[in-house]
């Protein structure tokens, strides 16, 4: 039974797990990033036409510090959005790919006139989000309400594992969490076994993000999605 390690964070990474063993592999979960929700009073929403949640994390953090579930959610992919409208929000759309696609669906869907676009940030992001709508008129306002924390190195376990060759594919979500399995593997001693498993990325740029070892393959989803991304899982057997 071939192994794959998940390096999402525990949320997010439970589900991934329950799917890949429904068909048949081993998952091993590694959080890379630990996310910590900011503590924050009841957001105020008055003069938001929408909201914008650039992950799975941006819907948790909002759910937290607001009791409405009617605002207009806009959110980045289909991870995101699923999350969302399990917490109970009733008006969200998926723009089912990257910022650039979000930022699409954000002007596709709201007006400048219409009031300011509240973006439910973390502390680190990918992509310019504001820029792109603001150039378009838009009054973009970022709250960063989670951080996710990098893990400063791997655990014990894990290392044991891949040392022994039983890792066999590791599926890798953004760019941060591919750099980062690429420095904690260095650090740990085990780079050179970096040509015994193959990536499973969601888009080039978390592709690049581990381009500093070789690997046996490195395979990309056709579309920044879960299911694209689990679509590449054949190709590792």
């Amino acid at each position: 039974m071939l192994r794959l390690l998940i390096t999402r964070p525990r949320d997010d990474a439970e589900a991934v797990a329950q799917m890949l063993v429904a068909r048949g592999y081993e998952a091993v979960i590694e959080p890379l990033l630990t996310i910590r929700y900011e503590d924050a009073a009841d957001l105020d929403l008055a003069g938001s036409q929408g909201v914008l949640i650039t992950s799975a994390n941006g819907a948790r953090a909002l759910a937290r510090v607001t009791a409405r579930r009617d605002v207009p959610v806009a959110a980045v992919g289909e991870a995101s959005a699923q999350t969302a409208r399990e917490l109970g929000f009733t008006d969200v759309q998926d723009a089912g790919g990257d910022v650039a696609a979000l930022a699409t669906l954000a002007q596709r869907r709201f007006d400048p006139r219409g009031g300011s676009l509240l973006h439910v940030a973390g502390s680190v992001t990918a992509g310019d989000l504001s820029g792109r709508l603001e150039a378009r008129g838009f009054t973009v306002v970022r709250r960063v309400l989670y951080e996710a924390r990098p893990a400063a190195a791997l655990s014990a376990a894990l290392r044991t594992a891949i040392a022994a060759g039983e890792i066999d594919g590791v599926l890798l979500y953004s760019r941060r969490s591919a750099a980062l399995f690429v420095a904690l593997l260095t650090a740990a001693g085990l780079a050179g076994q970096s040509r015994r498993m193959t990536l499973l990325c969601l888009s080039p740029a978390v592709a690049d993000g581990a381009g500093a070892l070789s690997w046996v393959r490195v395979l990309v989803a056709a579309k920044p999605e879960q299911a694209a991304l689990l679509a590449l899982l054949d190709q590792v057997r």
